[in-house]
């Protein structure tokens, strides 16, 4: 049985501010139609359940611009501070997950293909079995959900593979999409997501020359005060992801949320404790 147990998400002093900080990584909230939708599309009640999960742990989700100041030690986070992220732009965001992060009054953050705004996910096409494809937001729901705290920002302009791009298809994808949304949101877009957290040292200096402040991968772990800005780090939630996989993944910051690897770390933990101690 899957049970949720009381864990301390961050094992720093309570009374003290953040000295680490996970950031979830969403794509569609939604209905998933074949085993490869199921991974990354997580139903409406599950997103409902890992958010009440979550809450229910005493966690505090942040605003994007709050978990980049504290990263440069520009500004203090509350103890267990995480960060929530949307890839894509899905319209299912706006239609499942507003409505519950609205009444937890936490903010979020969704990385928009700047070309496809009120389209569909093309890029998925040859990718998922069914050739199905989904609509993404419209810029009328992109400004309801401003207005509910929810902040935009790029995900390039087509999510081509960004490192077989020449420089002149780098600087499309990334100043280009960050110019797009700036003049149709009005909003400064500061921070990138790279598609399929596919980056290269190349990559990471085109980001930063195209104007981005910092830029977020796939690869799992905790973001402390020393993480790169440009190779921030993400926990993948998937759809089979139940609640307490989810405060698992939180708490080991890693995206195996089973109890069998939970298991194993604390065995190791103890394993190494043990070892200290007969030395």
């Amino acid at each position: 049985m899957d049970n949720p147990v009381q864990i301390d998400i961050d094992e720093s002093d309570k009374h003290s501010g953040a000295t680490r900080v996970t950031v979830l990584m969403y794509h569609r909230i939604g209905k998933a139609h074949n085993a490869w939708e199921h991974k990354y599309c997580v139903s409406p009640e599950r997103f409902a359940a890992q958010m009440r999960s979550l809450a229910n742990q005493g966690m505090e989700a942040v605003s994007i611009d709050d978990f980049v100041a504290w990263i440069g030690r520009n500004k203090e986070l509350p103890h267990n501070s995480f960060l929530i992220t949307f890839d894509d732009g899905f319209l299912g965001v706006y239609e499942y997950a507003l409505p519950v992060l609205k009444d937890l009054t936490w903010p979020a953050t969704v990385f928009l293909v700047s070309g496809f705004i009120s389209g569909r996910d093309e890029w998925c096409k040859a990718e998922n079995p069914s050739g199905q494809l989904y609509p993404l937001l419209g810029l009328r729901q992109i400004e309801t959900m401003a207005k509910s705290g929810f902040s935009f920002h790029s995900h390039t302009r087509h999510h081509r593979r960004l490192p077989t791009l020449t420089d002149a298809e780098l600087t499309d994808q990334l100043a280009g999409s960050r110019q797009e949304l700036a003049d149709a949101l009005g909003t400064p877009i500061d921070y990138l997501a790279y598609p399929y957290g596919l980056y290269d040292a190349r990559v990471v200096e085109a980001t930063r020359a195209a104007g981005y402040l910092a830029a977020f991968s796939v690869q799992p772990g905790f973001n402390r005060f020393d993480v790169d800005p440009y190779r921030i780090r993400r926990l993948d939630i998937f759809g089979t992801d139940t609640p307490s996989m989810l405060l698992r993944k939180v708490k080991l910051g890693d995206n195996d949320g089973s109890l069998r690897h939970a298991a194993g770390y604390y065995l190791g933990r103890l394993s190494s404790r043990i070892q200290g101690l007969t030395r």
